[in-house]
């Protein structure tokens, strides 16, 4: 849960908790309860669903990003942390003081840049430090720290963007698992618009839901218009094109060697 990291936008993940609570669509074949059911971190327990207590990782754990940062320093470049890949650091249900003992880590740890990425938009100005939302200094949220959402179809575009775009922070979304088409001119083309970062990526596993490769491309298609900084993560394992089944060797459709062109577009955020 640490150093090592499969995922190709980030160079590190950390776990400061495990557990969580499904809350839409895009939490139904959820990978993070899935490992947590068959790694049973806390003595055989789970921690998923309402009610259900959440597990603060060890002691050595939360040391990581302290060495994380230390190398990052030395070589005098940021490294990209996803924090709470098996959580989400805005749950409702995190043991007490584990999200401030997290904020004074952040602060510890400015050679790395924090993805805190949530599908509770709604529940971020009353759990970050009051001091990161004064509005009238938009950098009293820390530099090092970019909010991201979940968006998995339109509904939850026009719900949680523009409460996303309300905060005083760098933003990104997460457009992964897609289930659906999104517009996205009206966020990325206007005033007070997404500045930050799309990552785009197809539902994985055995249970993938289709991912139409053509949501992908206008996606990809409008972010290079306003200039907005995209990253195409996977195909995914059920992704359809042109209305057929596409398919490839690896199970996940992460292997860019196998992607159309257009779909090799792998940016990140200055």
């Amino acid at each position: 849960m640490g150093e090592k990291t499969t995922i190709a936008w980030t160079d590190h993940t950390f776990n400061p908790v495990i557990g969580c609570t499904k809350i839409g669509p895009g939490c139904d074949n959820c990978y993070a309860e899935s490992q947590d059911s068959r790694k049973r971190w806390d003595g055989g327990r789970t921690h998923w669903g309402a009610g259900v207590p959440r597990y603060r990782t060890s002691e050595s754990n939360w040391k990581q990003p302290l060495m994380w940062n230390r190398k990052a320093a030395a070589k005098e470049k940021r490294a990209r942390v996803f924090c709470a890949s098996l959580s989400d650091v805005f749950d409702n249900e995190w043991p007490e003081g584990a999200r401030e003992d997290l904020w004074r880590l952040i602060d510890k740890t400015p050679w790395l840049e924090w993805l805190l990425l949530t599908k509770r938009i709604g529940n971020v100005a009353g759990m970050v430090p009051q001091n990161w939302l004064n509005r009238c200094n938009r950098w009293h949220w820390p530099v090092n720290v970019r909010l991201m959402i979940t968006v998995v179809n339109q509904d939850e575009a026009d719900r949680d963007i523009p409460k996303l775009l309300a905060l005083p922070c760098k933003n990104g979304i997460s457009y992964e698992p897609a289930l659906g088409p999104v517009e996205w001119d009206g966020y990325v083309c206007s005033p007070g618009a997404l500045d930050g970062w799309l990552i785009i990526g197809g539902e994985s596993g055995p249970k993938a839901r289709p991912f139409d490769l053509d949501w992908a491309s206008r996606a990809i298609y409008q972010c290079k218009t306003a200039g907005v900084p995209v990253f195409f993560k996977q195909y995914g394992s059920h992704p359809v094109f042109c209305g057929g089944r596409v398919y490839f060797k690896d199970r996940a459709g992460a292997d860019p060697a196998e992607w159309l062109d257009c779909f090799r577009v792998q940016e990140f955020p200055k």
